[in-house]
């Protein structure tokens, strides 16, 4: 069977009767919102983003985790917190990511809290550098019923990957990813799907084509082409690729760059999902990396009591009634993944 088929078969076999029903609520009050340019929102989140940890072993120079720059503290996630709030949203949730800021690999206890909520037929997926992803730690990974593995693989050769993804191992990447696809063979499991995700910056551009064949090679089930989201983009950055369709960003003929997104006032992630830091602050998407849009605090109140909160509704709004008001969203483009 095609792997991306085995893979689409599985997360709709996730699938039930409330999800189902949760997922219209949300879809049809998203464009009853475009429509009356009011914050209207009926059900619960099809997708959260879970933060296992915001400690990472890598210093990436465009992530607040690899350099170290948080004004929030670091930490992990607490167990009680994550079980209380998948036993709220579990008959309706539908997508769970394990990631944010940080390693999941780092957090103790990861492949349990993956497993409580595999167990509950929820559709899990988590991000890694894979430098933890141990003959133990792969098997551990495939028992614990994840469903998708992104391992971030910005080069196919020591040197050109190291620019990017500064202080880490190619070949601790590779052994890591045959790892989990013995372990995969070994225990006769479909899941979980793996995706080699590079970061297309300008020192990796020429590789694209490598970390296919690469891909190949090894069993890899998919690969994605992510653009870069650059901080300080206007004046250009030697991270900027050449490549225009790998690049979020547009020349403007004077030396600046303008973001390609037109920017409309509109954002279905305000609709159907949201990320949980890990010590239990929602904010509203993986854009926020240092919580300054604190929308409630999970610590003292229940997921419903911040999904239907004032603040939320009023953050909404502000979107709805203009998008360029809230800074984070004017360096966002959604829709930023290119599968190849």
């Amino acid at each position: 069977m095609n792997r991306n088929l085995n893979d689409g078969l599985n997360f709709f076999s996730k699938l039930t009767p409330k999800r189902a029903a949760n997922a219209l609520k949300v879809l049809t009050s998203y464009y009853e919102a475009r429509w009356t340019g009011k914050p209207v929102h009926r059900g619960l989140p099809m997708a959260i983003s879970f933060e296992p940890t915001t400690s990472c072993n890598l210093r990436c120079p465009e992530c607040p985790s690899g350099l170290r720059s948080f004004t929030r503290p670091t930490g992990m996630l607490g167990e009680d917190l994550f079980k209380r709030t998948i036993d709220e949203l579990h008959q309706t949730l539908l997508y769970l990511i394990f990631y944010f800021q940080g390693e999941p690999y780092l957090h103790p206890q990861f492949l349990e809290l993956v497993r409580y909520a595999a167990d509950r037929h929820i559709y899990t997926a988590t991000s890694t550098n894979a430098h933890y992803l141990t003959d133990a730690n792969a098997r551990k990974t495939v028992e614990s019923g994840l469903d998708r593995l992104i391992i971030s693989i910005d080069g196919t050769t020591q040197q050109v990957y190291q620019q990017y993804r500064v202080g880490g191992k190619l070949h601790k990447v590779i052994e890591g990813t045959k790892n989990i696809i013995r372990w995969k063979k070994e225990l006769r499991s479909r899941t979980p799907h793996i995706v080699f995700q590079f970061l297309v910056v300008k020192p990796n551009e020429h590789q694209i084509s490598d970390v296919k064949q690469l891909a190949r090679e090894l069993g890899v089930d998919e690969v994605g082409l992510k653009t870069a989201q650059i901080y300080d983009y206007e004046h250009g950055s030697d991270l900027m690729p050449t490549l225009d369709p790998y690049s979020r960003y547009a020349p403007n003929g004077d030396g600046t760059y303008r973001i390609k997104n037109a920017l409309g006032n509109s954002c279905w992630k305000m609709w159907h999902s949201c990320v949980i830091t890990w010590d239990g602050l929602v904010v509203p998407c993986c854009f926020d990396k240092d919580a300054h849009h604190r929308l409630g605090d999970l610590q003292g109140q229940s997921f419903r009591e911040v999904w239907r909160s004032p603040a939320y509704q009023d953050f909404r709004q502000t979107l709805i009634r203009s998008r360029s008001e809230i800074e984070m969203c004017r360096n966002c483009t959604e829709g930023t993944q290119v599968w190849a």
